[in-house]
This record gives C-alpha cells, structure tokens and sequence, in this order.
C-alpha cells in the first residue's frame, strides 16, 4: 500500500513538474524586455572624449513595461532612461554617459529595473580603456618672463 501511494504522489509530482513548459501564463506573457545589446565596447578612447552611448530596450511582451529605475555600478556611470511605459512592440532608449576623465580600463555596470516578467533586473555593461591625453600627461613648463623693466647686471 506505501508503495502505491508512494508511486501515485510521484507521478502527480512528475505530471505537475514536466508538463506543459512552455505553456503561457493565462492572460498573456506580460511585459517583457528586451535590449539591443548585453554590452558596449568604447574600445580605446582619449580621456576627455565623449563617454556617451545608448541601449535600445525593446517591449516584446503584450503589456505596457515600466522601467522603474536605472542605476549605475559606480558615479563615474550615469545612465537616464524614460519613465514612460512602453507599449507592447515599442521601444525606449537608455543613455549611459561614462566620465571618460578618469583614465584605465572601464569595466561597469547599469542596472535597469522593471516589471518586466522575464528579466525584472536586467544588467547591461559597458567596458573599455581611456588612455590619457597627451596634454594631460606632459607637465606645461611655464616660461620665466622677464619684465622689460627687469634689473640689468653691471659687469
């Protein structure tokens, strides 16, 4: 007797756990997010340059998505996103300017938030290395002026 109801809650459990994967949830999918890119490259660029550049995020699902919050892993990362939702099938730009005055490899992150029922807590990267200028790393050598007035030395 055990055994068969060890085997019956068994199945049930295998049955309830297996079927249907890929099944939609009743009512749609939800929000869904989706974005052109997991990462941007700067390559190598000079520090002072432009740090700019954007993520296209995409609502694949079949209900407005929110982006609640976009955050950056560090000051130096400062991304804006609209708050507006966007409806199913269109799409919003993320803007993430790096302050390209610190020089080094650039490796951080931006988070980006939403009710989105595939990924709520998207994370997208961008990397790279500033290289410092080279009027930044030679140190001007002021002249020394003279005065015209400046004292003459007698012989």
């Amino acid at each position: 007797m055990k055994q068969l109801l060890l085997s019956a809650a068994f199945g049930l459990l295998a049955t309830a756990t297996f079927a249907q994967p890929n099944a939609k949830p009743v009512g749609g999918n939800g929000p869904m997010i989706t974005v052109n890119k997991d990462s941007h490259d700067y390559g190598t660029i000079k520090q002072g340059a432009n740090g700019t550049c954007e993520f296209t995020v995409t609502n694949t699902g079949d209900q407005p998505l929110i982006i609640t919050n976009c955050q950056g892993s560090c000051g130096c990362t400062v991304p804006k996103c609209e708050k507006e939702p966007i409806k199913p099938g269109q799409t919003s730009t993320i803007t993430v300017k790096y302050d390209t005055n610190r020089v080094g490899p650039i490796n951080k992150s931006v988070t980006i938030s939403s009710n989105a029922t595939n990924a709520p807590s998207k994370i997208v990267t961008i990397k790279g290395t500033v290289e410092a200028s080279t009027a930044a790393t030679t140190p001007s050598s002021p002249m020394k002026e003279q005065s015209p007035m400046a004292p003459v030395e007698k012989m």
